[in-house]
């Protein structure tokens, strides 16, 4: 089915590919895989630039990159289907499942304040070494020893790895304890979605398509350049970390974000209830701010702007400040957001889905000032 044929303008749809091309031209960043499908159907797949610009290695549809936080959607699935099973309640304390978390002011700290990032958890994360970094149960319990940052519920303050180590340590009890949290994933979501190239670990099949991370903005970010390149190192077939250690294809995440859109389920697989999926896609933050964002909107002179996150997801909402999602993106538009780099939404009153994944890390804003410019693109061809 052709673009036109889904309602997309195919010239309008083409300036998303131009746009990403002269950005690589201007060495802005490297390259970049992106996908938009409207009603289930792909209009655009393509790969434009470089997968790694120093070696000359070209993108391909099929490269595999760093999530970074994208992954938070797969551990929340895993969280939410804990409780369409009735294993567990968003209102649960935490340290129901996990007793080592039930210190230090967090005693009522709940499983929903930790999925829209309202539970106080530190920013940062405790001093460990890289073995206890990929490891869930052992950097759970290390999070788990320190005092919140500010009392659960009272503010919004993301947490980029604290808070879902200790969400996939909570799937991984319920479970049994027996199976390591990157299994779990992989046999009750991945492989059932026929997502063949998304792991939370970076298996031996999928180490020749990775994409390295390198990044090409110099501005200090949320996370300092050297943490983020230091992945290319750290990653191994044994090293998870879900709350931003996923690497997957543009193809599988649109398989994902189908899987979303149609409410928990694909091609005949139910993995989520649309009431709890519902719920969950609701704005749970209100007006707040996220205050992981203060530094940025400081350096940028940028007015405060609503958080807008479900539990595990970003929301668009309304107004107008620095949306990755695009400005034009109806308010229910719903996805997730990698560090400087990847990102996917589905915007359910257009029956639309957009992919970009891009060689390059840039600055946060500027990362997000790159991908409302090309969500907005997308958004533009449409034609009903």
């Amino acid at each position: 089915m052709s673009a036109a044929d889904l309602g997309m303008d195919p010239d309008r749809l083409q300036r998303v590919t131009e746009a990403i091309a002269a950005d690589v031209e201007a060495e802005r960043y490297d390259g970049a895989v992106v996908l938009a499908a409207r009603r289930g159907q792909v209009a655009l797949h393509e790969a434009v630039g470089f997968a790694e610009r120093a070696s000359g290695r070209e993108a391909k549809t099929d490269d595999v990159f760093h999530l970074f936080s994208v992954t938070k959607t797969f551990t929340t699935a895993a969280v939410l289907r804990c409780v369409d099973r009735g294993d567990l309640r968003l209102t649960t304390p935490v340290a129901d499942i996990i007793p080592e978390f039930g210190v230090k002011g967090k005693q009522r700290v709940t499983v929903a304040q930790l999925l829209c990032h309202r539970a106080g958890i530190q920013t940062d994360l405790p001093f460990v070494t890289p073995d206890v970094l990929g490891n869930t149960e052992a950097l759970a319990l290390a999070v788990s020893d320190q005092a919140p940052y500010a009392k659960p519920g009272q503010i919004v303050s993301y947490s980029p790895i604290g808070a879902f180590a200790v969400l996939a340590e909570i799937v991984r009890r319920i479970d049994g304890g027996t199976r390591p949290f990157r299994q779990l994933l992989d046999e009750d979501f991945f492989l059932p979605l026929g997502m063949k190239n998304t792991s939370l670990a970076l298996r031996a099949d999928l180490a020749s398509r990775r994409v390295p991370v390198i990044v090409r903005d110099p501005t200090p970010g949320i996370i300092p350049p050297a943490a983020l390149e230091a992945i290319n190192v750290m990653q191994t077939d044994t090293f998870e970390m879900p709350g931003g250690g996923g690497l997957g294809t543009a193809h599988d995440l649109f398989r994902w974000s189908e899987m979303l859109r149609r409410g928990g389920e694909l091609d005949g697989v139910r993995l989520l209830s649309p009431a709890l999926l519902r719920f969950a896609l609701r704005n749970h933050t209100g007006e707040l701010p996220n205050h992981i964002f203060d530094g940025m909107c400081e350096r940028r002179g940028w007015e405060q702007f609503p958080a807008y996150l479900g539990l595990g997801f970003f929301l668009r909402g309304h107004g107008i400040f620095a949306m990755p999602f695009g400005l034009t993106a109806s308010s229910g538009t719903y996805g997730g957001l990698g560090a400087g780099s990847t990102m996917f939404w589905v915007d359910p009153e257009r029956e639309l889905a957009f992919v970009c994944l891009t060689s390059g890390v840039l600055e946060d804003s500027r990362n997000f000032e790159r991908m409302q410019r090309l969500s907005d693109l997308v958004l533009s061809a449409l034609t009903d």
